[in-house]
């Protein structure tokens, strides 16, 4: 059964060409449209409405997660800190037919996700098989590399009080990196931009930012086995980016702690 989203909103209802449907999770839809001009892409986040909640309760928890949204980037541009841009917002997001839902138009990161620069990574592993000497140590350099710009932007996010709150490698994306698979190592260069921040809020809670760093550990553990081990590379940029980082890591060991009291218990 073929999936139909729910009608775009407008403007995007007259834009040539359309927008195109990217992905679709259980709250949002992203699509890749354009701004301004049609040879400025751009990136378009809606947040269709609920029809089994009230429809007072459904838009103001709508309005007040696309705004809790925007403003965590707002923010995070003026620190400085690599995320997408905010280009326009519609919070009331009113459509044709009166159905609610709201949305942000941001700008349009051209790069790779992360999860898949890894996932490219250990596939040349495996078909490698054992390397060694100078080309083992090039490749674990790369992977070092990497691991310490993930945690500077990081460092650089909790620094302006923001936890992202959902970070994984499919969260994070390596800007200009080109989406072409050679036959060789892939590559790792390009700066890193967080993205997707649907669950972000402002905090300055040390729990709250080990509790970040937490979660990233495991998704590296989960999903990227090969490059586990080079974590410690990520806490290494973390700490470089961040004056309070020896707080948030010794909060860290904490959570490591009750995380693998609850994976005991079950």
């Amino acid at each position: 059964m073929t999936y139909t989203p729910p009608p775009l909103p407008p403007p995007y209802t007259n834009t040539s060409p359309p927008p195109t449907l990217l992905t679709q999770g259980a709250e949002a839809h992203l699509y890749k449209t354009s701004y301004l001009t049609p040879t400025t892409p751009a990136a378009l986040k809606i947040r269709p409405s609920k029809p089994y909640r009230h429809p007072i309760l459904d838009k103001r928890l709508t309005r007040q997660r696309i705004l809790q949204e925007a403003r965590c980037l707002v923010k995070l541009v003026r620190e400085g800190v690599s995320v997408p841009a905010v280009l326009a917002l519609d919070y009331e997001g009113q459509s044709e037919n009166n159905n609610g839902g709201a949305w942000l138009l941001m700008e349009w990161i051209e790069g790779l996700v992360v999860r898949v620069v890894f996932e490219r990574w250990e596939a040349f592993m495996k078909c490698s098989g054992e390397l060694g000497g100078k080309e083992l140590e090039r490749e674990e350099k790369k992977v070092r590399g990497l691991m310490r710009g993930i945690g500077g932007v990081v460092g650089g996010l909790h620094r302006a009080g923001v936890i992202h709150g959902d970070l994984t490698t499919s969260n994070l994306m390596l800007r200009g990196l080109s989406s072409g698979e050679g036959e060789g190592s892939p590559g790792m260069e390009g700066d890193v931009v967080l993205i997707d921040f649907g669950l972000a809020s402002q905090s300055i809670s040390e729990e709250d930012r080990a509790v970040d760093l937490y979660v990233l550990e495991r998704a590296f553990g989960s999903t990227h086995p090969r490059a586990e081990k080079f974590f410690e590379h990520v806490l290494e940029g973390y700490q470089g980016s961040y004056k309070g980082a020896h707080i948030t890591l010794k909060r860290l060991q904490d959570v490591r702690m009750r995380g693998r009291k609850r994976s005991m218990i079950g």
